[in-house]
């Protein structure tokens, strides 16, 4: 593994193994190529320098990440405990509600802890949801329910479903959006980062 350094901004470990493509991966601070054995070094320092500005940009969103995430306390088992009864007595309800406005019906509702979803829906109808959207605005669970319900009616994400999407929510890009600037905080709340 190579150490190396582009122009004082940043530097980055090589890691070679029989691939055949150069990767850059940003990951908790830290830059990594993966290389083929047989690449130059050369090739790979042009290959970074190349995707400079794209590798100092995720350096600073991983930056931001951790400084969000700094001063979260994770919940207790007992706390989590509370998180998923509140999901259970809430989400049902809303889930009730919503059904008619998109058009579906739907079956058994499940709840976990997910660490990369925020829920799901099987063809068969069943829908499960992470219960670290109690720790959300409301109008963000309601996304989540609407998108999840609207997979009954197209289970993919093509621009047909989004059309049923925001059909229902049409703020869904801006509600999507909080959840996704918010995920790396909600996540550590639950220990998951």
């Amino acid at each position: 593994m190579d150490h190396k350094n582009i122009k004082g901004q940043f530097s980055y470990q090589i890691i070679r193994s029989d691939r055949r493509t150069l990767s850059l991966i940003v990951r908790r601070g830290e830059v990594l190529v993966r290389a083929p054995y047989r690449q130059s070094e050369d090739s790979i320092v042009q290959f970074v320098e190349a995707h400079a500005d794209w590798v100092l940009q995720k350096l600073d969103d991983s930056l931001e990440r951790e400084n969000a995430i700094k001063g979260v306390r994770p919940l207790s088992p007992a706390e989590l405990r509370k998180l998923h009864a509140r999901a259970v007595a809430y989400i049902p309800g809303r889930v009730a509600s919503y059904a008619p406005i998109v058009g579906v019906t739907y079956g058994k509702i499940t709840f976990r802890i997910y660490k990369s979803k925020w829920g799901s829906c099987k063809a068969d109808g069943s829908l499960a949801f992470n219960i670290l959207l109690m720790l959300t605005p409301d109008e963000i669970i309601d996304s989540v329910i609407v998108h999840e319900l609207c997979h009954r009616l197209e289970m993919n994400h093509s621009n047909r479903f989004y059309r049923q999407v925001y059909r229902v929510c049409p703020d869904y890009d801006e509600r999507h959006r909080w959840l996704k600037n918010h995920r790396d905080e909600i996540m550590a709340q639950a220990g998951l980062l």
